[in-house]
């Protein structure tokens, strides 16, 4: 009887490996856009991560569109019942993804490894629906920064511009030695990014006030006009061959010292490391020409959604939330992608300056009220607002349309519902 007793136990236990083995190999779909170099790379980081904790990852990866493609496949996935575990989506569309009570909260991590108190507060809010966290965020990109090739702007004999006058002053020294001066990409989000850093310089208050608030009187004030002046003068020192370019390729060409220079956030500094260039050396990142005491800020995060038969998370879920957060992969993963850690005292030792820089300045922006969200990248209003004003923006940069009958096509398009 004890010889059965034992053959039965070493009959089961193999089995019941098995199924701990089934479990620990949850199937963790992740769907993303982060599909050039630098953020290939970062991505990874997690991947390996989830890899080693012992889940398999399903990488969904959309490219194109500053991320309008990989929500097109979400809302297709979501509808046809087949969610993935996370999806890449920030700001406002958090909030209007949990309306629709898809997401899972993931409050016994938040509370457990104490968000509230390692984030800065603006973030900590946009990570929330309900008094309840369904997403995680992975870092923070400064969007107001001024990519400069070193080598041309030393060619040139010009300086590191602080002002609007300075900023044309060098890009017409880049002219005359040869130099395309600005590089541009031809997609409608990096004409936004561009002309909100215009509309930033008029000051973080006037930002708010026009962007945020959608205020109408800020919208059709002689401040906008001067803004959307200054970016039809910038226009005149791109290349003719921008259309449809994507914003790698025009941060390539700084890169090769095809061009000076490139209004982008961040991320691009991760193309710069990928090609091994390093900050100070050959390219220098400084603040879009009058906001050197603001900050746009455009923060990556991933939502999670209900699996099929469960409304609470999934271990593999729970895993990634806490993974996403953890100080060294938010270094890691911040290394790589451009970004800096979005949770507070993450360490920056290791950091280029540039890094350094954004850091020390988002902490002086927090404290000042220069801390203000990006409309090109998601996170100031929803999609049917920014999208119209994107629209405005896009055919004045695409056309002869005039300052004034761009800025009374700014306030209307403020007023979408």
């Amino acid at each position: 009887m004890k010889l059965r007793a034992i053959m039965a136990v070493l009959c089961v236990t193999p089995l019941m490996l098995s199924v701990s083995r089934a479990q620990a190999a949850e199937s963790v779909a992740v769907l993303h856009w982060w599909t050039s170099g630098g953020e290939s790379k970062a991505v990874g980081v997690l991947k390996d991560d989830m890899t080693k904790a012992g889940y398999k990852w399903n990488d969904f990866a959309v490219a194109g569109g500053g991320g309008a493609a990989a929500m097109t496949a979400l809302k297709t996935q979501v509808i046809s019942g087949n969610a993935p575990s996370a999806a890449q989506i920030k700001g406002p569309l958090i909030q209007e993804w949990a309306e629709q009570d898809v997401l899972v909260p993931i409050d016994s991590v938040a509370k457990s490894e104490n968000w509230k108190a390692s984030l800065p507060p603006a973030i900590d809010k946009l990570m929330q629906a309900d008094g309840h966290y369904v997403a995680a965020p992975f870092s923070v990109h400064r969007v107001n920064w001024l990519y400069i090739n070193k080598a041309a702007l030393d060619k040139a004999g010009g300086k590191v511009p602080t002002t609007w006058p300075e900023f044309f002053a060098v890009a017409d020294k880049m002219k005359a030695a040869g130099i395309t001066p600005v590089a541009m990409g031809g997609q409608s989000w990096q004409e936004l990014t561009l002309w909100e850093d215009v509309v930033l310089s008029q000051g973080a208050d006037f930002y708010k006030k026009a962007i945020v608030d959608l205020d109408q009187k800020t919208l059709t004030s002689p401040q906008m006009m001067q803004a959307f002046d200054t970016v039809r003068k910038i226009q005149g020192y791109f290349d003719q061959g921008r259309t449809g370019r994507d914003w790698n390729l025009a941060t390539a060409m700084v890169i090769r010292s095809n061009a000076g220079m490139q209004f982008m956030g961040d991320w691009a500094k991760g193309e710069f490391a990928s090609a091994g260039k390093k900050s100070g050396a050959d390219f220098i990142c400084a603040p879009v020409p009058g906001t050197s005491n603001a900050y746009t800020f455009n923060v990556d995060s991933f939502v999670f959604f209900k699996q099929k038969g469960r409304d609470t998370a999934t271990p593999g879920q729970l895993a990634m939330a806490k993974e996403i957060m953890n100080p060294a992969f938010q270094e890691q993963f911040s290394f790589y992608k451009g970004s800096i850690p979005v949770r507070l005292g993450a360490p920056m030792a290791k950091s280029d300056d540039c890094a350094k820089k954004s850091y020390n300045d988002e902490q002086v922006a927090i404290d000042s009220g220069g801390y203000v969200p990006s409309l090109a990248h998601g996170m100031a209003q929803s999609d049917a607002v920014a999208g119209a004003i994107s629209d405005v923006v896009t055919k004045f940069m695409n056309s002869n349309q005039t300052s004034q009958d761009a800025v009374n096509a700014l306030a209307r398009a403020a007023k979408t519902k």
